[in-house]
């Protein structure tokens, strides 16, 4: 599962692992989005995906636990999980930030994620090799000043996956790793940074090395660790 697939590191990552032969249920709030990244995939030799049409902004412990339902009944199984949608909101100081935004920014991108995995672990836990990856950014490592809310919000996403990675390393087999993919040539980016060339930071497709290999059964069994696509080298095999 991708969430936030219809654009951005979400949408190429969906179409990269499906071009690699998984199955991706797409997971996000615009269906016409969602719909297009399916025609493209389905038009390919890859595997047919599903879709997830969901606001995570209104969503519920109901919802998802529906949603659940409905992927052990078709799939059986999840073998990984991205946790990528996220919102930015507005970049102001604490003392004017608006307290109805941090909500909105704190249940996409952390009560969310928390939904999400805890009622679909047990899907996760029937995988043989199973990966569940967040998706943090240098702000969530180490909050900045006039980050607000979205800085908050990602350092607790990468506080959830130690948790889980330290719950998980003796009783499961499940892998927890987050990985901050620092500046990429995205939506959100450029609205963080409007004067920014956009063609100075990397694509998106760049960083694909780095999520298949997390993702993927060639993995070196990495567990709890944060990864960074600017010092990550892929391991010689």
């Amino acid at each position: 599962m991708v969430t936030g697939a219809g654009d951005g590191i979400g949408r190429v990552t969906a179409h990269t692992l499906a071009a690699r032969g998984a199955t991706v249920i797409l997971l996000g709030r615009t269906v016409s989005k969602l719909e297009s990244l399916y025609d493209e995939i389905h038009s390919s030799d890859a595997p047919e995906p599903g879709i997830v049409p969901m606001d995570l902004m209104n969503t519920s412990e109901d919802k998802i636990n529906e949603m659940a339902n409905a992927i052990g009944e078709q799939y059986g199984r999840l073998d990984g999980i991205l946790h990528n949608a996220s919102i930015l909101g507005t970049r102001l100081p604490f003392a004017n930030s608006d307290l109805n935004e941090w909500r909105e920014v704190m249940q996409v991108n952390f009560m969310a994620p928390v939904m999400l995995t805890r009622l679909l672990l047990p899907l996760v836990e029937r995988s043989n090799d199973a990966s569940i990856v967040f998706t943090s950014s240098s702000v969530g490592n180490k909050p900045r000043a006039y980050w607000s809310a979205y800085a908050v919000s990602k350092y607790a996403l990468e506080g959830l996956a130690l948790l889980l990675a330290d719950e998980l390393e003796n009783t499961s087999a499940i892998r927890i790793n987050i990985v901050n993919p620092a500046a990429t040539r995205t939506a959100m980016r450029a609205a963080a940074y409007p004067a920014e060339d956009p063609m100075t930071v990397k694509t998106a497709e760049e960083l694909m090395p780095l999520y298949l290999y997390l993702l993927g059964n060639r993995h070196g069994g990495e567990h709890g660790e944060l990864f960074d696509p600017r010092t990550w080298e892929p391991p010689k095999r």
